[in-house]
């Protein structure tokens, strides 16, 4: 469907840039959006950056080598909201691209789901079952990277952010009903914490499904492998994968390597043992030097309970259950299955237990626990 009676422009050029930056400083709220790619990097590379103003929707190039710090000036300016929707990925590559993030902050994914929607519901679904209207979804897949963009692209671009005003308002509108405005707006601002999207490699293990059930060996040597690649990805903005695949870090982690033909004979490809080798059996000798000095890796936290605690996560489960059953909202909004193996195992820093949460459910999970 075509956008709403808004201008769509295009800005390729440093005029067109000057412009668009003189009608974001004019409006006081601005919808956002980008689009970007991340196919053959580690880091997401900015194509577009949507800015929706009372002039018109713009989609400005951030491949077409401008200069882009008025924009942010403009678009960082305090006090002026944001309105994004699933603001998380777009909050990861601005932050990347001008070091900062794009607040304050009103996502309406977030809103959505707390006037129970579905937690992950997309721009598209929430604007027909809000306002009745159904977006053209043709260019979901493209290739943002590639130019000249066309009319198509440019359009579908422009609708990300030309139907956010009018269906922030609605949900803000249900919110104020409900009293839930301050839980939607506290949130949003925990997106904008720079420590969610920091590189962290010692925590990279953490997107290793299942280590929690190999023995202490395997995971620390998993442990050290992670953080290995994960560095090396940033180093070289290459994807995870390319750098170390899955498969191949935990055949690593579980086999007793201590030279190349050991690499070899697992399967590494020759370019990956010669430009490598070394420092993967340096990882691995790193891990079993730990486990011989007596160094265990800590706990994994798990996501999943002990069969032993599974009776207690499933009581605790229910009072989430029943709490959000009144407030009409998924139970995963409130606490996670994650969040209540961690609070059985006696953490306290987590979500359930702070801001709005506490009072609703928090109290109530720490007076069930056993």
């Amino acid at each position: 469907m075509p956008t709403p009676d808004i201008a769509v422009r295009f800005v390729a050029s440093q005029a067109g840039l000057d412009e668009a930056c003189a009608a974001i400083s004019q409006s006081a709220s601005l919808p956002i959006d980008t689009e970007f790619a991340r196919t053959d990097t580690f880091r997401a590379r900015l194509c577009l950056i949507q800015v929706g103003t009372p002039a018109g929707a713009f989609c400005i190039d951030t491949l077409a080598g401008l200069d882009l710090a008025a924009l942010w000036q403009a678009i960082a300016a305090s006090g002026r909201e944001k309105v994004m929707h699933a603001a998380k990925q777009d909050i990861e590559v601005l932050l990347q691209c001008f070091g900062a993030p794009p607040g304050p902050l009103f996502d309406t994914q977030v809103a959505a789901g707390l006037l129970g929607h579905p937690p992950q519901a997309g721009y598209a679904s929430l604007v027909e079952a809000e306002l009745g209207l159904r977006l053209d979804k043709s260019q979901t897949r493209t290739d943002w990277t590639r130019r000249p963009l066309t009319p198509a692209q440019v359009d579908y671009a422009a609708n990300d952010v030309a139907w956010l005003p009018e269906l922030a308002g609605r949900l803000r509108q249900r919110l104020v009903a409900a009293g839930r405005e301050s839980w939607a707006l506290e949130d949003s601002a925990a997106l904008l914490d720079p420590g969610l999207y920091s590189l962290r490699p010692e925590r990279a293990w953490e997107r290793l499904g299942g280590l929690e059930y190999l023995p202490a060996a395997v995971q620390a040597r998993a442990r050290r492998l992670a953080a290995w690649r994960e560095q090396r990805a940033d180093d070289s903005d290459r994807p995870r994968q390319w750098i170390l695949a899955d498969a191949a870090l935990m055949a690593l982690a579980a086999a007793s390597v201590r030279d190349a033909a050991g690499l070899e004979a697992l399967g590494l490809p020759p370019g990956l043992v010669r430009n490598s080798g070394a420092a993967i059996l340096a990882e691995l000798d790193r891990a079993d030097a730990g486990l011989a000095d007596g160094l265990l890796p800590a706990p994994v936290q798990q996501a999943r309970p002990a069969p032993a605690d599974n009776g207690q996560v499933k009581r605790l489960a229910a009072v989430v259950q029943k709490v959000a059953g009144e407030l009409g909202i998924a139970p995963e909004i409130l606490a996670t299955r994650g969040d209540l193996a961690a609070l059985l195992r006696g953490s306290r820093e987590l979500r359930p237990l702070r801001g709005w949460r506490r009072a609703i459910i928090g109290d109530a999970l720490l007076a069930a626990l056993p």
